[in-house]
């Protein structure tokens, strides 16, 4: 939703070259760390893309050393504590070291927005280096993060086939994901959750089918304008490649839109008895719909999508009601 604090984290056009040289070796520590994760988690069923993990683990740490040689010759030997989260435009990795199922679409998904990402920032930073040598080496960078790009469709390219290589790893489905698929599924879920409470409300409390409907569409539409500003704000997609900020400001608005209509329109029924039954069937689907969106896309455990967002759901829903008998 919509927030009205100010964002605290730092501009990136605002940083040092020091700054921009230290972010670079945190990035690549933490990249390293995510390819070994990748190789040890796919190591039994998977060894070939294991192997080519812990190459892609090993050519980070070797960035890592350039980036740091660099700095210690420029700057000294204390680094500046900053991390990807301390600057506006990047977007966190996702912890995947704690989710019990990996599948390889999902991690040919999650390294080409690495590499995609990486290749972004080193060609932003070198814009802002004037230092010759440090300029130099994060363009050396950025071409070889480009180069590191299409491992992705490396992966385990034996088991896939060509069908499989064809149909799932090119660059334009996997930035049709970046960019419409992940804002609108976080904004069905937010739109869905969200608008239980106050659509309820004014059902229990006015027992008005009319009434009902127009304060669930004035809640689906206000939590789609919110949503669909938040994450046009979060991020111009410059440093991430995440894609217009316009695109996904609309996939997360409409889609946040849509999950809160659908409990709504159940109330153009006439009869509240009726009206009311469906809109909670409604929910009931929307609830586990979610739930299984988050285990295909998110690669969230289904049983842990069901607790979060069944169970969540439910609370919220019940929320309204209470609030609504009051």
């Amino acid at each position: 939703m919509f927030s009205l604090r100010p964002d605290a984290r730092r501009a990136f056009s605002s940083l040092s070259e020091r700054e921009i040289l230290s972010l670079a070796v945190a990035a690549e520590e933490e990249d390293g760390r995510i390819y070994s994760e990748f190789a040890t988690r796919l190591a039994e069923t998977y060894p070939g893309s294991a192997a080519l993990f812990e190459a892609m683990a090993a050519e980070e740490d070797e960035h890592r050393r350039r980036l740091l040689d660099l700095y210690v010759e420029r700057f000294g030997k204390r680094l500046v504590p900053i991390r990807r989260e301390h600057v506006r435009g990047f977007v966190p990795r996702k912890p995947l070291w704690l989710m019990k199922t990996l599948t390889l679409e999902a991690v040919r998904q999650q390294v080409w927005e690495m590499e995609e990402g990486a290749y972004r920032f080193y060609m932003e930073a070198a814009k802002q280096a004037t230092d010759a040598g440090i300029r130099k080496l994060l363009g050396d960078l950025a071409a070889q993060e480009r180069k590191h790009a299409d491992a992705a469709d490396r992966i385990d390219a034996k088991v896939l086939g060509a069908e499989g290589r064809d149909s799932e790893s090119t660059e334009a489905h996997r930035q049709f994901v970046l960019t419409y698929v992940q804002p609108g599924l976080a904004g069905l879920m937010d739109g869905s959750v969200s608008t239980l409470a106050p659509v309820f409300a004014a059902a229990f409390a006015t027992g008005d089918t009319h009434q009902t409907f127009l304060v669930g569409l004035a809640a689906a539409v206000g939590a789609g304008i919110s949503m669909g500003f938040t994450e046009a704000a979060s991020d111009d997609g410059k440093l991430t490649g995440r894609g217009s900020p316009i695109k996904r400001g609309l996939a997360a608005g409409i889609m946040t839109a849509i999950g809160g209509l659908g409990h709504a329109l159940p109330y153009l029924i006439a009869d509240f008895m009726t009206a009311t039954t469906v809109a909670i069937i409604v929910v009931l689907v929307e609830l586990w719909a979610i739930a299984f969106i988050q285990n295909r896309y998110m690669q969230t455990p289904f049983w842990r999508a069901v607790l979060q967002v069944v169970l969540g759901g439910s609370l919220v829903f019940a929320a309204g009601i209470l609030i609504g008998n009051a």
